[in-house]
């Protein structure tokens, strides 16, 4: 399956692995892309699994609608059970980070019959974070949530100096330079990229019940973070294992950044299989 479809959109994915062996489904966050995968697939195929990591609303150029309601979670959510679908499969096991993260905690909370096991990277429970922002310094951390709030400024800022200042923030955060570049220039260089990606952020007042929508995980889950994470606390990670109901396993990374995919993909890829072998 090298695309799936949706609505009138094409999906491009990555689909790796025997067709007939469980699947797992790779989603990646901001700004990354699907290839930000490529260290963890290679250790899940290596273990048996088909791997399929798609390239998620508004980073495919075939999937790219121009208003913000498009971006809402309920939206995102069905992406992914449009693409559990077009594999053939009835249940999966869900991996997601960063914003894909946010996305698996809803497609668990919603569509729990879909799937096998989830394992959450970086992006802790909706509720543990809206929990954290009232008494930790979480809001301050999520400076850029409210920065991508603003109509073309954040698309200014990011192609600022040929990119090259937005790459430095990515740097600063503790991503690689190479792959800072990378993803800085596939979203500027594609027209309407970038925007499109932002749009995922500016749906965000239009999910204002989505703590209250994601309820208990009753899935096996793991909630992956790391102690070099600037944009999410230790609190809300640490309140994450309130809403999960079902088995669950806080696994953290001390001196790990926010990239844990691109960072430490074969320790991310041991959570995982651990996760989906017990």
């Amino acid at each position: 399956m090298e695309t799936f479809g949706r609505d009138g959109m094409r999906f491009p994915v990555l689909d790796e692995g025997p067709a007939d062996a469980e699947t797992v489904v790779l989603l990646h966050g901001f700004p990354q892309s699907a290839r930000s995968w490529s260290g963890v697939s290679r250790r899940l195929v290596a273990a048996g699994y088909r791997v399929l990591a798609p390239e998620q609303r508004g980073y495919a150029p075939q999937a790219r609608p121009r208003s913000r309601r498009a971006y809402r979670l309920h939206e995102l959510v069905a992406d992914v059970v449009a693409l559990i679908d077009a594999a053939g499969a009835d249940r999966v096991h869900l991996v997601g980070h960063d914003w894909g993260g946010g996305v698996a905690w809803m497609v668990a909370a919603t569509r729990p019959d879909r799937l096998r096991t989830l394992t959450a990277v970086s992006a802790p429970h909706p509720r543990a974070l809206v929990t954290a922002m009232r008494s930790s310094p979480q809001v301050l951390q999520a400076w850029h949530v409210l920065f991508f709030q603003l109509p073309w400024l954040p698309e200014a800022a990011f192609r600022a100096r040929g990119g090259r200042l937005a790459v430095a923030l990515l740097q600063h955060s503790g991503l690689d330079e190479r792959e800072a570049r990378a993803y800085v220039e596939r979203l500027t260089a594609d027209p309407g990229a970038l925007s499109a990606a932002l749009r995922w952020y500016r749906a965000l007042p239009l999910d204002v019940s989505t703590g209250r929508a994601a309820g208990a995980i009753t899935v096996p889950t793991t909630y992956v973070w790391s102690t070099g994470d600037v944009a999410l606390g230790r609190r809300a990670a640490e309140l994450t294992g309130r809403w999960v109901t079902g088995p669950y396993d806080f696994k953290v990374l001390d001196g790990v950044s926010h990239w844990i995919p691109e960072q430490v993909p074969e320790e991310l890829a041991d959570c995982i299989l651990r996760r989906i072998t017990s």
